[in-house]
């Protein structure tokens, strides 16, 4: 059982550098045009360490987001063989690159619900105006 709580804190340390890594070569090094604005916000290294799912949230809208995806996927081999280098890996993960919205559409929902609590506000408002002028009359 310990032996595989240290193999798991080993497979995190890594996924953890592989974000920062493929992060600081998205923003500084590569030159594709297609990849605007890129954030690498988890990455998942598989049990076996052969692949890893490469999160991604892109700023601007879905054909933004697509011609980034598509320019990451033709650096793909390029950003392999970079962190093998760096790294010192025998074999770097096979990276599949994955759009990840999750934290606009917590944004979304947080908003629709701050919309949401301010018309229920609006709306016990109107009900105590109108119950304190009909007892009024």
């Amino acid at each position: 059982m310990p032996e595989h709580r240290g193999r798991k804190h080993h497979q995190d340390r890594v996924a953890e550098t592989l974000r920062v890594e493929i992060g600081a070569m998205i923003e500084g090094e590569l030159s594709d045009p297609r990849i605007g604005l890129v954030s690498v916000t988890g990455v998942h290294l598989a049990d076996d360490g052969r692949t890893a799912q490469v999160l991604v949230d892109i700023d601007g809208d879905d054909e933004e987001a697509e011609r980034s995806m598509q320019g990451l996927e033709a650096a793909k081999a390029y950003i392999r063989r970079e962190l093998a280098d760096r790294l010192r890996l025998r074999r770097a993960p096979e990276l599949f690159f994955r759009l990840d919205r999750a934290e606009r559409e917590q944004a979304r929902v947080e908003e629709l619900l701050a919309r949401a609590k301010k018309r229920n506000k609006e709306r016990n408002k109107e009900k105590e105006s109108t119950k304190s002028s009909g007892e009024k009359a």
